[in-house]
């Protein structure tokens, strides 16, 4: 392995953040970014946020604020106003990860900044972001997956609403999005010395992940002559999304010997090959379905020949299996039991809670021929404010002295 600069080695970003949204800059700081994270004297209290706590600091704060840098500035005062525009002065990007408009109510705003450096893309990420009838409502990230259909209801025994078990889209895909978009306007304004500004809402995002099923539903508005459903199911439309995978058969979850699998024969090639394989023929001259996308959807007869199928092996034998047969066999996992899997160990790195406060996915990006340097433990408040403002700002140490008797520095 070469030990090259890492990708977005001379990116410097000054991120202006609470809670979850920072996600932004933890994708690129991953990269090599270099992320000055801006907090308040009070500091972000996402330290204190949700569980686990692990040694006391919250794990979301030691996984979202990894490898960045925390300096304390107090931007009610023109001495911390002064030392944020000499950081943009130097930086590529402003993050604003937060309700929009509070850098610009500390007169911070994009138009301020564009004066001290006009190449800096200022992207400001929030929950249901800067328009809309909803801009101004607090919210919480399981708000924009409800919002965006994501979540349905589910009931307790004594017939209480409750928040069911869910990924969580809108605030792992708005940083996403936020991440690139803040890169695509990073190489514009390295090509022509200009800068912008940019708004993602992780509402939005949430949405826009589920396009599929929106769309679907969309185009089911048209004339049913128009939009039909495909040719293996006689062109009648299923429900959009994963709610029409419900009466599949070929396509669908079934028990192992110890857990589950996902069958996914939809393509008659690789149905014949699993007859084969276990010696059914007959299923498949019984039932050869179409080419493509077939589901033997509602085939009930079948389900149970398959069903019973299933249960005479493992799970990891059925993985293994098919490869072995080229059929589409998957391992169904849960958030417990994933780390086990081996094309999991085989693709992931842990980084070590004795370095970084607690055991965390390391970065899915793999360059060939490269390693990338592990991003150092998440900040406590304050950690690098002398080394930012001495290293980066090249203040003296009178000057640092100086602004924090002022009240600068908290």
């Amino acid at each position: 392995m070469t030990h090259r600069p890492p990708p977005l080695s001379g990116v410097r970003i000054v991120e202006s953040s609470l809670l979850g949204p920072a996600a932004v800059t933890t994708h690129l700081v991953d990269l090599g970014a270099e992320v000055i994270k801006v907090e308040s004297p009070s500091g972000d209290y996402i330290r204190e946020m949700t569980w686990p706590i692990v040694e006391g600091t919250s794990l979301m704060h030691l996984h979202l604020n990894r490898g960045k840098r925390s300096l304390v500035l107090d931007l009610k005062s023109d001495g911390g106003v002064g030392v944020y525009k000499d950081l943009v002065r130097h930086a590529d990007a402003v993050v604003e990860a937060m309700r929009p408009g509070a850098l610009e109510r500390l007169g911070l705003g994009y138009d301020a900044l564009r004066e001290v450096n006009p190449r800096v893309v200022f992207c400001t990420i929030s929950g249901y972001g800067a328009t809309g009838p909803y801009k101004d409502l607090p919210s919480h990230g399981i708000a924009y997956d409800v919002w965006a259909g994501l979540v349905n209801p589910a009931y307790d025994d004594d017939g209480f609403c409750y928040i069911p078990e869910h990924p969580s889209m809108g605030i792992h895909a708005g940083p996403l999005m936020a991440a690139l978009a803040i890169l695509a306007g990073i190489i514009q304004a390295r090509e022509t010395g200009n800068g912008c500004r940019m708004e993602i809402a992780q509402s939005d995002a949430a949405a826009y992940m589920d396009w599929y099923r929106s769309e679907t539903w969309k185009a089911y508005e048209r004339p049913a002559d128009l939009v039909t459903g495909n040719k293996s199911d006689n062109y009648e439309r299923r429900a959009p999304g994963t709610a029409g995978m419900r009466e599949g058969v070929r396509y669908q979850m079934y028990e192992s010997a110890d857990g589950h699998v996902l069958f996914m024969a939809s393509e008659q090639a690789f149905w014949r090959n699993f007859c084969e394989g276990v010696g059914r023929m007959d299923l498949f001259e019984r039932w050869p379905g179409s080419t493509y996308a077939d589901h033997a959807r509602g085939n009930r007869e079948l389900q149970a020949e398959l069903r019973d199928i299933f249960r005479t092996r493992t799970t990891a034998d059925w993985v293994t299996w098919s490869g072995t047969v080229n059929t589409t066999i998957a391992p169904v996992n849960t958030p417990k039991t994933i780390a086990h899997d081996p094309q999991f160990q085989a693709r992931f790195d842990w980084l070590p809670h004795e370095t970084h406060g607690a055991d965390m996915l390391q970065v899915p990006v793999h360059i060939d021929g490269e390693e990338l340097t592990d991003p150092e433990i998440a900040p406590d408040l304050g950690r690098d404010t002398d080394t930012v403002l001495g290293e980066v700002l090249g203040y003296d140490t009178d000057t640092i002295v100086s602004l924090r008797r002022a009240g600068a520095l908290g």
